[in-house]
């Protein structure tokens, strides 16, 4: 299983407005686990930067302005993804802006590279209802350390997310490994019955019989003709 965690940062908050792509981040999970394999890259968006957006992200037109346009990076991206299943924190925000690029481009959206997607902010929002949902609460739930992330960074954001997407989502894994667990117990309790020997059946002779007959006449006597055991015999 491939999955790709990914992050984005823009030049404002609404692409429709003409907000572009100024940063990507992007690392691999292959089966759950860290690769070290990794997409990054800054882009000049050719247009300014929102003042919020800067004070969120820190990246400026200044640094920008030697770096290549989406056009330059947009295949090598294309290929980093391809086939993998996205993992993003609000993906509809990062999908709707990196769909439009590829748009500008008259290339097919993103996800039709991609093996699906997964919004681990609605994955919070469903499994805590009513708590805080961003990045840095998920950090603080899950004892991720994020004290180096003073501001936003796709790169960053992106490692961040990813550990934080393997704790949201370990409790699906124990659950899976736990069944299998069982079923394996099972079947070796089902294993160890099978081998047993048949028990054998050992029949009273007739004096135990006459024995056993005479204490169940003694123990109704004793209780006025009751007897549970004779009871259940004359029942069956």
């Amino acid at each position: 299983m491939r999955q790709i965690v990914l992050d984005t940062e823009t030049t404002g908050l609404d692409w429709k407005n003409g907000d572009r792509v100024i940063e990507i981040g992007c690392v691999e999970l292959l089966d759950r686990s860290l690769t070290g394999r990794h997409f990054h890259a800054y882009i000049n968006p050719g247009r300014a930067i929102d003042a919020e957006a800067i004070a969120v992200h820190g990246i400026s037109e200044e640094f920008l302005a030697d770096k290549p346009a989406f056009a330059a990076i947009a295949a090598d991206f294309e290929d980093f993804v391809r086939g993998a299943e996205l993992v993003i924190h609000n993906a509809a925000f990062d999908m709707g802006f990196l769909n439009h690029e590829f748009d500008l481009l008259g290339r097919p959206p993103v996800t039709e590279s991609c093996d699906g997607v997964i919004d681990t902010l609605k994955m919070a929002r469903e499994e805590n209802p009513g708590k805080k949902a961003s990045l840095d609460a998920l950090c603080e739930r899950y004892g991720i350390d994020n004290a180096h992330r003073t501001l936003h960074g796709a790169l960053l954001d992106a490692e961040l997310l990813a550990e934080v997407y393997l704790a949201m989502s370990r409790g699906q894994e124990s659950l899976l490994m736990d069944l299998e667990e069982t079923v394996s117990e099972e079947s070796a309790d089902f294993a160890v019955k099978e081998a047993r020997p048949a028990l054998r059946i050992l029949r009273p002779s007739p004096e135990e019989s006459s024995a056993h007959d005479a204490i169940l006449a003694d123990i109704a006597k004793a209780n006025n003709g009751k007897c549970l055991w004779t009871q259940a015999m004359e029942e069956t």
